[in-house]
């Protein structure tokens, strides 16, 4: 188990959760001299910076958006007098790639991985009835060693630059929100639920971690606030009679209530929303309650104008409202796992998550999305640094996991996306990654990756661990694109066929497919980079896609255009999105829109 607890922060009778989110000071630090000198009492020359948010996207100047280094976030919060006996912490949603954390001058925490909560305890450094100084030293450099994987340039001027091996802004800061909480010295750390469904019965089994032998009670509530079951024990089973199962757009969520208990008194209490239901793979079938799904959806990011990669409730609702217009019902979380608070949306509206671990840049190439097909070899897993990056990719294996395993939509956990798998070398860091991922989720949701395009059935070494294969093709723009087309096409049912011959017996799904597309670009005929050409493009890979009965799902390349690092091939960032950066519709949504919701649930299933 974690050292730290994952859990959401509430507020409830015997906890206290106040957000921290608002303007906090900002420095650089070029030089990393912040530490001996003494920043953590104070930064020197400060501007405001808002929190949630990527720092970058602010500023006017090309070095502060570009920056690459250390920088340090500042602010105050005042913690009450009546908290005295309560472990008071400060819980961050993210801070990417690495943290330290002081309290009032004192280092008390250290975190790396940019898209995981950790708690810094203040201990016996709070002061009550005053306020208190929180300062944070970050460090957004990528390396070969953390994930995503990537390099760090010095230029001739001294400037650093990211140099990341993956398609997408290296947005970094305190991106997602910060909250000081205070939770009883005995309390509640973590829970876990998994069911077994019988004729009109549901087995909810859980567990509590807690650091008391004190008296646990369990509880489950349904939408109306009735109670429908209830439990003593660390461990135990609700049972719960009729139950109503959370299903695909059809979402019912339960409340599930846990108490510590010392006589009739409430020790500490914590609650959240559950969803019954159970996934697993059969055959070619992803079945959600034991009936056949289709995907639906898109490859998505966290970006948007501005804030970069910083949470916002309203671009959160902008994006659930516009894949509920265009009848989608999943998507991945590329290349990171999200903000808690779009899985708490997910659960509600029922949409389907695969999480994708930061397992991004596992192919060294700063141009990997040019060189998929190229047939590269990079024996990426040979390298020196193989057993710390394996290690790294384990924690965050397990931080996810233990954040997100109790969430409903949550059904299926995407390992790596497009590492090269094509030298045997990975073939023993791929067992070790699937077989955790295994064994610490106690649901058995099935694992996943996202298969380069130089992963093809004779090449890859690895494509044996996946439960569902995730294929990221894109024969007719990367391949054979604009007029060559036709020959793409060809290219890509030989490709398929030759997969079919391997007669796995598990579901494929295409994780990623997808044209750049200017939504200012109108041509007739059509060009590459024309709306007309991506809606062709995307004709094109449904017919290969609705030709073979095992292709159980799709999620097109991209939700909306999102920013990278700049270059010849990229106008101003990725221009795949179905929707504008904006989130606003380009021709291909109104082309989805027709598609899926012609598409049933059960889509190309045996029943």
């Amino acid at each position: 188990m974690l050292e730290y607890s994952m859990l959401y922060p509430r507020e409830t009778v015997s906890r206290r959760c106040v957000s921290m989110d608002g303007l906090w000071k900002f420095q650089f630090d070029e030089t990393s001299q912040g530490v001996a000198n003494n920043w953590m009492n104070g930064l020197p020359n400060p501007i405001d910076m808002p929190v949630p948010a990527s720092f970058n996207d602010f500023f006017t100047d090309k070095e502060s958006r570009e920056y690459v280094g250390d920088f340090w976030y500042e602010t105050e919060v005042f913690v009450p007098a009546e908290w005295k006996g309560k472990e008071i912490a400060v819980r961050f949603g993210s801070a990417t790639h690495r943290a330290t954390v002081y309290i009032n001058g004192v280092q008390v925490m250290y975190h790396e991985g940019g898209f995981m909560p950790f708690v810094a305890v203040m201990g016996e450094h709070v002061r009550y009835n005053e306020k208190n100084r929180i300062s944070v030293l970050v460090n957004n450099e990528l390396t070969a060693t953390n994930i995503p994987v990537g390099e760090t340039k010095v230029l001739p001027n001294g400037k650093k630059m990211a140099k990341p091996y993956f398609d997408f802004f290296n947005y970094a800061g305190l991106q997602r929100s910060v909250n000081l909480i205070a939770t009883p010295i005995e309390n509640i750390k973590d829970y876990t639920v998994w069911f077994e469904l019988e004729e009109n019965k549901a087995k909810v089994n859980y567990t509590v971690d807690s650091n008391t032998n004190k008296e646990i009670c369990v509880a489950l509530y349904d939408e109306n606030g009735t109670q429908v079951a209830t439990s003593i024990g660390k461990e135990g089973v609700l049972i719960v009679e009729n139950p109503i199962l959370w299903k695909v757009r059809d979402a019912y969520l339960y409340k599930i209530v846990i108490e510590i208990f010392e006589g009739d008194t409430i020790i500490d209490r914590y609650y959240d929303e559950i969803g019954i239901r159970t996934v697993e793979v059969k055959g070619t079938e992803i079945l959600l309650n034991g009936s056949p799904v289709y995907l639906k959806g898109f490859g998505k990011h966290e970006d948007s104008d501005i804030i970069g990669r910083g949470f916002s409730y309203p671009v959160m609702k902008r994006d659930f409202e516009l894949m509920k217009w265009i009848g989608a019902n999943s998507f991945r979380t590329s290349h990171y796992p999200y903000s808690e608070e779009m899985y708490q949306m997910a659960d509600r509206e029922g949409f389907l998550i695969i999480d994708e671990v930061p397992a991004v840049g596992l192919f060294a190439s700063i141009m990997n999305f040019l060189e998929a097909s190229s047939g590269k070899q990079t024996a990426f897993f040979k390298r020196e640094t193989t057993p710390q990056l394996l290690k790294t990719h384990l924690r965050a294996i397990e931080e996810m996991i233990t954040r997100d395993k109790n969430h409903p939509c949550v059904i299926s956990w995407s390992l790596l996306n497009e590492p090269e798998t094509t030298d045997e070398s990975a073939v023993p860091y791929f067992e070790k990654v699937f077989e955790f991922a295994h064994e610490i989720d106690v649901q058995k949701r099935p694992r996943t990756f996202a298969l380069i395009m130089n992963s093809l059935p004779h090449t890859c070494k690895c494509y044996q661990f996946s439960d569902i294969i995730s294929l990221n093709r894109y024969y007719g723009w990367y391949l054979n694109g604009g007029y060559e087309i036709s020959e793409g096409e060809e290219k890509f049912r030989k490709e398929m066929d030759a997969w079919k011959e391997l007669n796995l017996n598990r579901p494929f799904i295409f994780t990623e497919y997808g044209a750049d597309t200017s939504a200012m670009e109108r041509k007739l005929p059509s060009v590459m980079w024309s709306q007309e050409y991506q809606v062709e493009y995307l004709e094109m890979n449904h017919n290969v896609f609705d030709s073979y009965e095992f292709v159980k799902g799709e999620q097109v390349w991209n939700f909306a255009d999102f920013q990278t690092t700049e270059g010849i091939l990229r106008m101003n960032g990725n221009k795949k999105g179905i929707f504008t950066r904006q989130r606003q519709p380009k021709e291909a949504a109104f082309y989805f829109k027709k598609r899926w919701e012609s598409l049933p649930e059960n889509y190309k299933s045996h029943e």
